[in-house]
């Protein structure tokens, strides 16, 4: 069953361990500002029993979160092949998506503000049809820029031959 999501014939690239901290953060952020407005909230509302009892529930789905966003960061990984891209991911749905090279429209690279404070960067690959299309978060903004180039050259370069 594990071939079907990782071929064997191919050198898989991880993605920066960086990626789960940085992850973790956006989580801790959003629970920190829903604990700050439920305690508000409900302990203005209904009592600050129903606020402290909203604050535990956010505490545990951001302890439940921070181990799943580390299993989902190991799951990342891409394999450059002559003819295609490979991008698996997933750990309960795991997914791999396969992007011939002559398919590509046209390759993104985004990184914002805590992205690029943690040195990291998102390589979005888009092609015809939104089902093939792709992305690869977590890489350093030099290998994200080499696989801009990469994928732009010899998505270019096999898209002539058709």
């Amino acid at each position: 069953m594990d071939d079907l999501f990782a071929p064997s014939d191919v050198s898989w690239t991880r993605v920066s361990p960086k990626l789960a901290t940085l992850r973790r953060l956006n989580a801790s952020i959003v629970a920190g500002l829903a604990a700050i407005v439920a305690l508000l909230a409900l302990g203005l509302t209904l009592g600050w029993l129903y606020g402290v009892l909203a604050v535990v529930v956010i505490a545990l789905a951001l302890a439940w979160a921070w181990i799943l966003i580390g299993r989902n960061q190991r799951s990342w990984r891409y394999a450059e092949r002559e003819d295609e891209l490979l991008v698996s991911h997933g750990i309960m749905f795991r997914e791999l998506v396969v992007v011939p090279y002559g398919r590509m429209q046209f390759v993104d690279v985004t990184a914002g503000p805590l992205e690029r404070a943690y040195g990291m960067a998102t390589v979005e690959l888009h092609t015809a049809t939104p089902a093939t299309d792709a992305k690869i978060p977590g890489l350093h903004p030099d290998e994200a820029g080499r696989l801009r180039d990469r994928l732009s050259a010899l998505g270019q370069a096999q898209a002539w031959g058709l």
